[in-house]
C-alpha cells in the first residue's frame, strides 16, 4: 500500500511539474508495464494539439480531462484555432503537433489542393454530427413542399423542397447564398450532395486549365452554380445567417442547435440522414512528425481510443458529463443546454420538434475510430465530382492516395496495446488480421445511390449532376 502511495505521489508530481523526458523515463521505469516497455516510451512528451470549437473535438477534451494522455506519459496542451486553414498551417509548420481535422484536410493537402503537404491520419474522431440549417424565411417557403404527418414534417427532408425556392431566386436574378466551413470539409461535400440529389447544382471548381498537376487552384467552386456556397467559420454561422448574408448553412454542432435556441433558423436535415454513419473528423499529423515520433503517435492514438470508448460506453451514459466538459470556455464554450440537445441523443428541428437520434454523435461504436480506406476514397470521389480534382484518375490512384494518408497499421498497434493492457477487448475492434480497410457496400444515402469504395469511377458514373471519370469542362 505504501508503494502505491509513492507511485501516486510520483504521478501527481509529474502532472504538476511537467517534468523533463529524463524524469518521465525514470518514472516510467517505476510504474511502466511490460506492454508499455515493448511499445517504447514517447520520444516527445510535451505536445500541443489544435481544434475548432465543435462538439466532435470531444475525444481530445476527454483524453485530456480524464488523464488518458498522461497515462501514456504525454503532457498535452489543447488550443482552439481561429479557422481550419490556420489549424492546418500550424500543423504543417510544427507549431502544433497534431489536430482535430476535417476528414478531407489530410487528403486535400496530400494531393495538393489548396496547400501541399504530407498529412496522415491514424484515427477517425467520429461519425455523423452535422446538419443543414436554413433561415426562418426560407423554411417558411420550403415547408409548403414538405410532406407532413400529425402536423410535423416527414423526415428526411430532401432538397427537392428547396428547389422551388432557389428557382424563384434565380428567376428574380438574386443569388442564393449558403455557407459551409471549408472547401475540403465534410460539410461542403454533404451540402453539395444534398443539393444535387434535389436537382440544385452546387457549382464546379475551376476548369482543367486552372489546375496544377491535375488539381484545381480554385477554392470558390461557383461555376454553373444554382446555389452559391462560401466559407464561414463554424461559430460565426448563426450570426452570418441572421445578418442575411447567407440563407442557410451546413455545419457541425452546436451551431445548428444554436440557430434553434436563438429562434433564427431551422435545421432541415442531419448528415445521418444524408449518409448514415458517415465519417466526420480525423486526428491529423504531418507525415514527418509521425516518422520522427512513432511511439508518441501510437500513444496519442491509444489515449484517444480510450476517450472515444468512454464517450459511447453504456449507451452514452457519460454524455452529460461530456457536455459539461465541452461547455467550458476553453473547449466549445456554448451553453450546456445547446450542446446537450444533440450530444445526449436527441436533435431539435423546428422549435419544439425534438426527436430521438441516438446516433447523431458516434465516437466509438460501429468501428467509428478506425481509419477505413473506403472513407478516404469517398472524399476523393467528391473532390473529383465537383472539379477539385480536375482530371480523370484511375481506380488505383484513388486507392494509392487513401493508403498514403489513412494509416490503419498505426491504429492497430495502438488498439493491440490497449488490448494487451486489459483496457479494451479484441471484440471491440475490427479483425486486424483480415481487415481490408474497405467497408461493405454502403446503401444508406438520401438519393439511394450505392457506394462501393473499391470502384470509385463506377460510383461517379451514377450521378446525374457532377463530373464523371472522363468529363472535361
Amino acid at each position: 500500500m505504501a508503494s502505491l502511495k509513492v507511485l501516486s505521489s510520483l504521478k501527481t508530481a509529474v502532472k504538476v511539474l511537467r517534468v523533463s523526458a529524463v524524469s518521465a523515463v525514470l518514472t516510467g521505469s517505476l510504474i511502466g508495464t511490460a506492454s508499455a516497455e515493448k511499445l517504447g516510451w514517447p520520444e516527445k512528451e510535451e505536445l500541443k494539439f489544435g481544434f475548432i470549437k465543435l462538439t466532435d473535438m470531444a475525444p481530445l477534451a476527454v483524453a485530456y480531462e480524464k488523464g488518458y494522455f498522461e497515462d501514456e506519459g504525454l503532457y498535452v496542451t489543447i488550443e482552439a484555432q481561429a479557422n481550419w486553414k490556420v489549424l492546418l498551417d500550424r500543423v504543417i509548420d510544427g507549431q502544433l503537433d497534431g489536430a482535430h481535422m476535417l476528414a478531407g484536410q489530410p487528403l486535400g493537402a496530400t494531393i495538393g489542393y489548396g496547400t501541399k503537404a504530407d498529412i496522415i491520419t491514424a484515427f477517425s474522431m467520429d461519425l455523423n454530427g452535422n446538419a443543414i440549417t436554413v433561415s426562418n424565411d426560407i423554411w417558411k417557403e420550403m415547408k409548403k413542399h414538405v410532406p407532413h404527418e400529425d402536423g410535423k414534417p416527414v423526415h428526411p427532408i430532401k432538397a427537392d423542397a428547396l428547389k422551388p425556392v432557389v428557382d424563384d431566386f434565380k428567376s428574380k436574378g438574386k443569388p442564393f447564398n449558403m455557407g459551409m466551413v471549408f472547401p475540403v470539409s465534410t460539410h461542403n461535400y454533404e451540402l453539395r450532395y444534398w443539393l444535387a440529389a434535389g436537382g440544385i447544382h452546387p457549382g464546379y471548381y475551376a476548369p482543367l486549365e486552372g489546375s496544377v498537376k491535375g488539381i484545381s487552384t480554385d477554392t470558390k467552386g461557383l461555376l454553373d452554380a444554382d446555389a452559391l456556397l462560401s466559407v464561414t467559420p463554424p461559430p460565426q454561422m448563426p450570426a452570418t445567417m441572421e445578418a442575411g448574408t447567407i440563407y442557410g448553412y451546413c455545419v457541425g454542432e452546436p451551431w445548428n442547435q444554436q440557430a434553434v435556441f436563438k429562434g433564427i433558423g431551422v435545421p432541415v436535415v442531419t448528415d445521418y440522414e444524408i449518409w448514415k454513419d458517415n465519417p466526420e473528423k480525423v486526428f491529423g499529423v504531418s507525415k514527418t512528425w509521425a516518422e520522427k515520433y512513432p511511439n508518441t503517435h501510437i500513444r496519442v492514438v491509444k489515449a484517444m481510443i480510450r476517450a472515444a470508448m468512454w464517450l459511447d460506453e453504456n449507451n452514452n451514459a457519460n454524455r452529460p458529463e461530456a457536455v459539461k466538459i465541452l461547455s467550458k470556455s476553453q473547449y466549445v464554450g456554448a451553453d450546456y443546454e445547446v450542446i446537450a440537445n444533440s450530444m445526449t441523443g436527441t436533435f431539435e428541428y423546428e422549435k419544439g420538434d425534438k426527436r430521438s437520434v441516438p446516433d447523431f454523435n458516434v465516437f466509438f461504436r460501429y468501428n467509428a475510430t478506425y481509419p477505413f480506406y473506403s472513407d478516404a476514397i469517398w472524399y476523393l470521389t467528391q473532390m473529383r465530382r465537383w472539379g477539385q480534382i480536375a482530371e480523370p484518375k484511375s481506380d488505383e490512384w484513388y486507392k494509392d492516395i487513401a493508403k498514403q494518408v489513412y494509416r490503419p497499421d498505426i491504429y492497430a498497434q495502438a488498439a493491440k496495446s490497449l488490448i494487451a493492457e486489459g483496457k479494451a477487448k479484441a471484440s471491440e475492434f475490427p479483425e486486424f488480421a483480415t481487415e481490408t480497410g474497405f467497408k461493405p457496400v454502403q446503401k444508406h444515402f438520401i438519393d439511394d445511390i450505392v457506394y462501393d469504395g473499391t470502384q470509385p469511377n463506377a460510383y461517379l458514373e451514377k450521378f446525374t449532376i457532377g463530373l464523371k471519370n472522363d468529363s472535361k469542362f
